[in-house]
């Protein structure tokens, strides 16, 4: 008789690879709305599928990167007809995030990015590791004459610069969506209703304003980050650089009368600016609190550890060391002989 937990999984495996690789290609095809071109050169400055790939690969480990290879596959094959060379697209695409979670085991990294170390952590792996799937991207391009190489390095730049934004953007939220979920207060609530309204006030002004008034949008991360963590900042941050977006590939708003390359440096910074001050700032936070905590928690116990000493209350072990002084006696004398 076959056991069924042998077939189990290897069933389970091939489904939540699918499940990865269809996550994968819609990301991208939501990607492909904001995108720009530089130089000739389709370029996203949030590539959403970098994002995925990486939290794929920390919530169910390094056997799913098949379906990221395919889910990249399948990106590629709706935009052009594939091509040998498109393997090394794909090989990018697909390693880029496996270095990326490497090195995040490598220093310990915790999917709850509840300490400051976890978000530079997160900001690094993903600068370094991006570097593997842009040099690949924009070196295809060279390779097949539909890019010069003096125009090699801003496409490399729009290159990693998306992908990196993929990581810092859409990778915590989701790793929020599937760990623990915090219960929410009635108060908390109100407020967390009032930090929408705002925003969905505030970012648009701030997006479409040709006087570019993007700097507001900052005040709005740290209410978010020093009232609802990770969740809040980081969802005001996606909002703020979806609209941006948005408003540049329009060519409206701060982005009017600007060149392509313009347009991608401002959009970049921005991001880039967004994403590391909502995350950093709320992993901070964060930890603080989780600090405090601990401090409280260790405050209570001594506190009732005094209340018991102060009412004359038995510590454990003090009955038997009572016991013991009154058989033999106070430390430093001999101990009493029975008496026949």
């Amino acid at each position: 008789m076959v056991d069924s937990q042998w077939l189990r999984r290897p069933l389970g495996t091939a489904l939540t690879t699918l499940a990865v690789a269809a996550l994968y290609y819609l990301s991208g095809r939501l990607g492909l709305l904001g995108r720009l071109t530089i130089e000739g050169i389709v370029v996203t400055p949030i590539w959403p599928p970098t994002g995925v790939a990486v939290a794929a690969l920390l919530v169910f480990g390094l056997r799913v990167w098949p379906g990221i290879a395919l889910g990249s596959l399948l990106v590629i094959a709706s935009l052009t007809t594939p091509q040998a060379t498109t393997l090394v697209n794909v090989a990018g695409n697909t390693v880029a995030p496996l270095c990326a979670v490497l090195v995040l085991r490598r220093v310990g990294f915790r999917p709850d990015v509840s300490r400051l170390r976890d978000g530079l952590a997160l900001v690094f792996g993903g600068l370094c590791a991006m570097v593997i799937s842009s040099t690949a991207g924009a070196g295809v391009q060279v390779l097949l004459g539909t890019l010069d190489t003096g125009d090699f390095w801003a496409v490399w730049l729009a290159w990693w610069v998306g992908d990196t934004m993929g990581v810092l953007l859409v990778t915590p939220l989701l790793l929020l969506l599937v760990g623990p979920k915090e219960r929410f207060r009635v108060r908390r609530w109100k407020e967390a209703l009032c930090l929408v309204a705002t925003a969905a006030v505030l970012v648009p002004l701030a997006a479409i304003s040709q006087v570019s008034l993007l700097f507001l949008v900052f005040p709005l991360l740290v209410w978010a980050a020093l009232r609802f963590e990770l969740i809040g900042s980081m969802s005001c941050a996606l909002f703020a650089s979806v609209l941006a977006t948005f408003e540049a590939n329009t060519g409206s708003g701060a982005f009017v009368r600007q060149t392509g390359l313009e347009v991608m440096a401002k959009l970049g910074a921005f991001n880039g600016a967004v994403a590391l001050t909502a995350l950093l700032l709320s992993s901070l936070v964060t930890e603080q609190r989780a600090t405090r905590r601990s401090i409280q928690r260790a405050c209570d116990e001594l506190a009732e550890v005094l209340d018991h000493l102060t009412a004359g209350e038995n510590l454990p072990g003090a009955a038997g060391q009572r016991g013991q002084d009154a058989e033999f006696g106070p430390p430093g004398h001999a101990p009493t002989p029975p008496r026949e």
